[in-house]
């Protein structure tokens, strides 16, 4: 399988993509979006065999993650410089029409720019475990920590009291909920470009917050719940049972798109790549091939 990496200059810094396969008359490429803010292209390297039916994929790293430039500035870590990455990518590899799949912070990504600046040439969009409203996000994370144990859900309110993220309680407590709503922690085990670092944790910082219930980052009043109805491009909502992108979140987002469909992944966390790999596959491919 051809693979390419390569780098677009933007605003003095350098954005690193990687483009697996080639394009093939009939299917449009598959771009995909990483989560975060402060992720990386890493996981999905997991659908590289998907490349072998002919759907050429596009992924790369956002300015401040991955193999991408890591500015001090903290002020372009926002939404409109993700955006703006978003579209001169576009532009550099020619990508006119194509289909995009963003997970998580790659999702909003998704809304954030078609509601904002209704772009051409867009086959079809998949948004998977995204939220379209912080504030929606931060009270189901808050119902998910309910579930934990007492230890657990103490550690963190104290945490959240007082501001102080660094204590051994509070890191276990939050180490579990990610294991049962997010990921686990690489192992040795885990797939290579699971154990690769992201390099984005500063990022994540600054954008983000501390975690995904602590949403006090240049992200923090993310909202389009209500514009979503200006997406008028093909669009399939996808999340897991078992997902911080709860079924409440995943139906907001489906209910305020027009004609928008919506697939429940059983027995997924955040990553259903991951989780329900063939599956989640199996979903996609379909997808495309019925928006080509």
């Amino acid at each position: 399988m051809k693979i390419e990496e390569g780098y677009m200059p933007f605003h003095g810094y350098k954005t690193y993509y990687r483009i697996v396969g080639e394009k093939t008359p009939g299917k449009a490429p598959l771009l995909l979006i990483h989560g975060g803010p402060g992720s990386s292209h890493n996981y999905f390297e997991l659908m590289d065999d998907y490349a072998e039916t002919g759907r050429q994929l596009i992924m790369y790293d956002q300015v401040g993650c991955g193999k991408s430039s890591l500015p001090e500035d903290e002020s372009l870590y926002v939404r409109e410089t993700w955006r703006e990455e978003l579209v001169a990518l576009r532009e550099y590899l020619h990508l006119d029409e194509i289909h995009m799949l963003g997970q998580s912070w790659g999702g909003m990504l998704e809304m954030y720019y078609l509601t904002t600046l209704d772009p051409k040439g867009i086959k079809s969009v998949m948004i998977d475990g995204s939220p379209s409203s912080i504030k929606l996000w931060i009270k189901e994370q808050h119902r998910l920590i309910s579930y934990l144990s007492y230890e657990d859900r103490t550690a963190i309110a104290e945490a959240e009291r007082t501001g102080d993220f660094t204590s051994p309680k509070y890191l276990a407590a939050n180490d579990r909920y990610m294991e049962r709503y997010c990921w686990d922690d690489p192992t040795p085990d885990s797939p290579e470009p699971l154990r690769r670092p992201t390099n984005g944790k500063r990022a994540s910082l600054i954008a983000e917050g501390p975690n995904e219930f602590t949403e006090n980052g240049t992200i923090f009043d993310f909202e389009v719940t209500e514009d979503l109805h200006k997406i008028h491009v093909p669009v399939l909502v996808t999340n897991g049972t078992d997902d911080l992108c709860t079924p409440l979140i995943a139906k907001t987002v489906y209910d305020h798109i027009p004609g928008a469909k919506w697939h429940l992944f059983a027995n997924s966390r955040h990553l259903a790549l991951l989780d329900q790999h063939d599956e989640f596959i199996s979903v996609l491919d379909q997808w495309l091939n019925a928006h080509d």
